[in-house]
């Protein structure tokens, strides 16, 4: 069987992402691994970075088993010259092509995997493209109905219910039937991409002490915990809602297997706290694998040889993980 065929996807090219692509090369990958990116660009970074990698252009019909020492590029033209640091609207629109061309390929069956570097939202909207994120992105590209978020780092895993929502939304956009069908994806992909059989998740409440029982919001009572009852019916095991303030104490952990927080700023910055810049990022529900750093583009870090490439190559380990999982 041929080995695992990724792409990664280097991202905003003025940001570091370039930068943790060529950092790979080094590495012994059990895969067939090509970056999509500018093949001019790569060069500029590795003299910035006075590192020796050998370039080679491929295509997705072509990516060879990795050799260390060698990064294969899948070519995509620039809107202009990259200054490492500088954001330019004229190159958004190349950070989505690096997406769809990898998108494309994994559609495709060319490739098994998508890997993606940081990019920076600001600029492709900027550029006057609406854009909310890699997940949201590839949810439309591949035409999956419910994405979800998620965060892996060591055992701890969390995934999200609502994703890049101002906070005054989120009550109003987590119903019944969006928790029902993150909840249905997430058990699903625990079980068949990351090999757990029968997974628990415990689920966070939406309100201080979970509701309180009503006194601190209705959530819980109205939403939460009708689909919670629906799903167990059915032989899900899912815990909860438990307190967010008290869901990943160590014990209330060693009950799950995965935790599903309510939105954004409840569950990542405890990932990000105990593992930031190991942590990876999985979409789950897509019919193609996708996994990401945990960390930005870091700017001000990009062409000085500073950035670590650690959560880029938990990403890539991952990845082949979840590949090799799927196949079985």
């Amino acid at each position: 069987m041929r080995l695992p065929g990724l792409i990664l996807t280097a991202g905003e090219p003025a940001g570091i992402g370039p930068d943790l692509c060529l950092q790979l090369a080094d590495h012994s990958w059990p895969a067939r691994l090509a970056v999509a990116g500018n093949m001019d660009l790569l060069r500029q970074r590795t003299q910035l970075l006075g590192i020796k990698v050998t370039l080679k252009e491929c295509d997705p019909d072509s990516i060879a088993d990795h050799e260390p020492g060698t990064i294969q590029v899948l070519h995509c033209p620039l809107g202009m010259p990259v200054i490492a640091g500088k954001l330019n609207t004229a190159n958004a629109a190349h950070t989505l092509q690096l997406l769809d061309m990898a998108s494309d390929a994994c559609s495709s069956g060319k490739a098994d995997a998508i890997v993606t570097a940081p990019l920076q939202k600001s600029v492709i909207n900027d550029a006057g493209i609406p854009f909310t994120g890699h997940t949201e992105y590839l949810a439309e590209r591949t035409g999956a109905a419910t994405p979800v978020m998620l965060l892996s780092s060591g055992k701890l895993k969390v995934a999200l219910a609502t994703t890049h929502l101002p906070l005054r939304e989120v009550a109003d956009a987590i119903t019944g039937p969006l928790l029902e069908r993150v909840l249905v994806v997430l058990l699903a992909d625990l079980e068949h991409r990351f090999g757990i059989a029968n997974p628990r998740v415990m689920v966070c409440g939406l309100n201080p002490h979970a509701g309180e029982s009503g006194h601190l919001g209705k959530e819980e009572e109205t939403t939460i915990i009708p689909v919670l009852e629906k799903l167990r019916a059915r032989g899900a095991s899912v815990i909860g809602p438990v307190p967010a303030d008290t869901a990943f104490t160590p014990a209330q952990l060693a009950r799950a297997d995965a935790v599903l927080a309510m939105y954004h700023d409840q569950g990542l910055p405890v990932i990000k706290h105990a593992g930031f810049g190991e942590a990876v990022n999985v979409t789950l529900g897509l019919p193609i694998i996708r996994t990401s750093v945990d960390h930005g583009t870091a700017l001000d870090l990009a062409g000085t040889g500073r950035a670590s490439a650690t959560s880029l190559e938990a990403a890539v380990r991952l990845a082949i993980e979840l590949v090799n999982h799927s196949r079985r």
